[in-house]
C-alpha cells in the first residue's frame, strides 16, 4: 500500500524546491508583505504612537484588509510555482528520460503539483501567527479563518492545475505563465466585469429577469475576490444567492466550479503528457 502511495517524482521535486534560495527568498518577501501591511495598519490606527484602543470592528476590516491582499498574493505566486512544471523539463531536455521511467502519467503530473502546492500551503501555514494578532482584539470567529483558509487551498489547487495543463500542452515555460496568468485575469477581474454588466442589465429590465439575475450571481461565484468577499461578510453571500432564485450559497457553486476545473486540467494533462512526446518523434 505505502509503495503505491510513494511518488519518487514529489519526493524529488520537493527537496529541491525546499532547498532553494528561491523558494527561502519567495517565502521572506510573503511574509514581509504581511509584516508591513500590519504594522502599518496599526500604527496608522494609534495615530503612529504605539497607543490608543483598537475596537473589534478596527480589527475586523483589518482582518478583511489582510485577506485580500493574501488571497492576491497566493494568485500572483501560484503561476510561477506551476507554470514550468513540464515545460521547464522539456526546455532542460531531461522531460523524454523522465517519461522513460517507471512512473506513470499521473504520478509525474500529481508529483509535480503537489510539491509546488506544498510550498503554497507552507507559505499560508507561515502567515498564520500574523493572523492570530486579530484574535487579540476581537472581531473574528476561529471558524471564520478556517473556511477562508480551506477556499484558499481550494483555489491554489484549482489555479495549480491550470498552470501544469498549460506547461503540460505548450513547449514554453513563458507561454504556459502567460496563459495561466491569464486565466486568473478571466477568473478574478473579467467575471466581475460580466457579473456588474449582467446585473446592470437586470436592472434596466433588457432581459428576462430570472436569467440575468442568475446569470450575475454565477459570475460572482465563481470569482476568487468575491467568494472571500461572502466569507468575510455572510449578509453579502445570502444576498448573492438570492439572485440564484434556488437560494444557492455562493460557496457551494464555487466549490463544484473549481473542483471540475482541477478534475478536467489534470485529467488533459495527463493525457497530453506522452501525446506531446509521440508528437514530436
Amino acid at each position: 500500500m505505502m509503495e503505491r502511495l510513494y511518488n519518487p517524482v514529489f519526493v524529488k521535486e520537493l527537496k529541491l524546491r525546499f532547498r532553494s534560495f528561491k523558494s527561502f527568498s519567495g517565502l521572506i518577501f510573503y511574509l514581509a508583505v504581511l509584516t508591513i501591511f500590519i504594522a502599518g495598519f496599526l500604527l496608522i490606527t494609534t495615530g503612529f504612537t504605539g497607543k490608543g484602543f483598537f475596537r473589534p470592528d478596527t480589527s475586523f476590516m483589518m482582518f478583511a484588509v489582510l485577506t485580500i491582499i493574501q488571497m492576491a498574493l497566493v494568485l500572483f505566486i501560484t503561476p510561477s510555482l506551476t507554470a514550468g512544471a513540464i515545460s521547464s523539463e522539456r526546455e532542460k531536455q531531461t522531460l523524454n528520460i523522465l517519461l522513460t521511467t517507471t512512473q506513470s502519467s499521473m504520478q509525474i503530473i500529481v508529483g509535480k503539483l503537489l510539491s509546488s502546492l506544498a510550498f503554497l500551503v507552507l507559505m499560508l501555514v507561515a502567515g498564520l501567527p500574523l493572523y492570530s494578532l486579530v484574535f487579540l482584539f476581537g472581531g473574528v470567529s476561529p471558524s471564520q479563518i478556517a473556511s477562508i483558509f480551506s477556499f484558499y487551498l481550494l483555489t491554489v489547487v484549482a489555479i495549480g492545475s491550470i498552470g501544469v495543463m498549460f506547461s503540460t500542452i505548450t513547449k514554453r515555460t513563458i507561454v504556459a505563465m502567460i496563459a495561466t496568468y491569464g486565466s486568473i485575469i478571466f477568473l478574478g477581474g473579467i467575471t466581475a466585469f460580466f457579473f456588474f454588466i449582467t446585473l446592470a442589465f437586470s436592472q434596466m429590465g433588457v432581459a428576462t429577469g430570472s436569467t440575468q439575475s442568475f446569470m450575475a450571481y454565477f459570475w460572482a461565484s465563481i470569482n476568487p475576490g468575491a467568494l472571500i468577499l461572502t466569507l468575510i461578510e455572510p449578509e453579502m453571500g445570502r444576498g448573492l444567492a438570492e439572485l440564484s432564485g434556488i437560494k444557492l450559497p455562493v460557496w457551494v457553486t464555487y466549490l463544484i466550479f473549481y473542483s471540475i476545473i482541477i478534475v478536467l486540467c489534470l485529467t488533459l494533462a495527463i493525457k497530453k503528457l506522452r501525446a506531446n512526446m509521440k508528437s514530436n518523434r
